[in-house]
């Protein structure tokens, strides 16, 4: 049993941590209203939890010289992903507030624990996936702090939510903007369809919207889509490393998509004839052992092909792996472990 001057102690430090996290928020509405044009502001919101953890994200509110739409553009939800990381930091160097109409919200590195420590997916501190807890916590762990204040303050405010991701560390990826088929928010899904046609990327994939406006959205832009957003996110770059044309890819993108909205004049051509794929299937490992395959991500596989295999560590072969249905390979594991339900790869394909 604690004593009651422990109690005292904890209820205290909950109560302190729990202040810094809620003030974290005040500072992102204060700047965001500021009627100050144009301006950019630079904030790091930290976050604290009762386990002792501490986690900060970084925003920066670029204010263009006239009013218009809000872009918020998000990178490093994983923290391994590194083109979407270092391509935002080139727009924030890059982008002219005086040449700008309306807003960008950037959240550069969105998960600042997993970027720095070098941890694939989750937050070293807690071990939550980011995009995998929204809509967040108001009071849960640092992870699930921050997507609360996403969630609440953030996308709110938004227009247009963009979020950048890549391959990470085991992940071979072919790029490509997506976006959910949200049939209840025709608009929003019309405006997202047209953005992603003129990103320039090769390949447009759709997703079915099947969520109900009570289930947990996860991801983050998944989450503003619920919250009746246009939301897209873009996929470029692999295996835990910096390809310049990815990075590159990934910058056109957002300025092309600027360019649609009316809020920034730089633009490059769209691809005349984007590759449409609406369905995906998922092949997932039985056997925890090492993973072979021929393939790689942008490869077109037919119905029933051996597209690889998994052995024990002695090499005996424990499974043949096939691929479902015919389509291009959006992403594999590019690296040899598997363990028992991995996604071992990600087939695409239209109907």
């Amino acid at each position: 049993m604690k004593t009651p001057t422990l109690h005292r102690v904890l209820v205290v430090l909950i109560t302190v941590l729990t202040t810094l996290s809620m003030g974290a928020q005040r500072p992102f509405q204060e700047a965001f209203k500021k009627n100050v044009r144009p301006a950019v502001e630079r904030l790091r919101l930290e976050f604290g939890d009762n386990q002792g953890n501490r986690s900060h994200l970084p925003v920066v509110i670029i204010k263009g010289l006239k009013e218009g739409p809000v872009f918020t553009v998000v990178a490093g939800v994983h923290g391994f992903e590194y083109p979407p990381i270092v391509a935002t930091q080139a727009l924030l160097q890059e982008i002219d507030p005086n040449a700008l109409t309306g807003t960008i919200v950037v959240l550069p590195v969105a998960s600042t624990n997993s970027f720095y420590t070098r941890t694939p997916f989750k937050n070293s501190n807690d071990g939550v996936n980011l995009n995998n807890a929204f809509p967040g916590d108001a009071k849960g762990s640092v992870t699930q702090k921050i997507a609360h204040m996403i969630r609440t303050e953030i996308i709110p405010v938004s227009d247009v939510f963009l979020d950048i991701h890549g391959g990470d560390a085991n992940e071979d990826l072919l790029p490509f903007i997506c976006y959910y088929n949200n049939e209840q928010k025709p608009e929003q899904t019309q405006l997202a369809k047209e953005l992603s046609e003129v990103s320039g990327f090769e390949y447009i994939v759709s997703y079915a919207y099947t969520l109900k406006d009570s289930d947990p959205a996860k991801y983050v832009f998944k989450q503003a889509t619920q919250d009746g957003k246009t939301a897209l996110s873009i996929e470029s770059g692999k295996l835990g490393n910096v390809q310049q044309e990815a990075v590159d890819l990934v910058k056109n993108g957002v300025y092309n998509m600027l360019h649609k909205m009316g809020m920034y004049a730089k633009a490059t051509e769209a691809k005349d004839n984007p590759v449409r794929l609406n369905r995906q299937t998922y092949i997932s490992s039985s056997h925890e052992g090492i993973f072979y395959s021929d393939y790689k991500a942008g490869d077109t596989v037919q119905e029933g092909a051996v597209v690889g295999k998994v052995t024990d560590e002695f090499g005996a072969e424990l499974s043949e792996i096939k691929a479902p249905k015919s389509g291009v390979i959006l992403y594999k594991i590019g690296t040899p472990p598997v363990s028992v339900d991995d996604t071992i790869m990600c087939i695409s394909y239209y109907e």
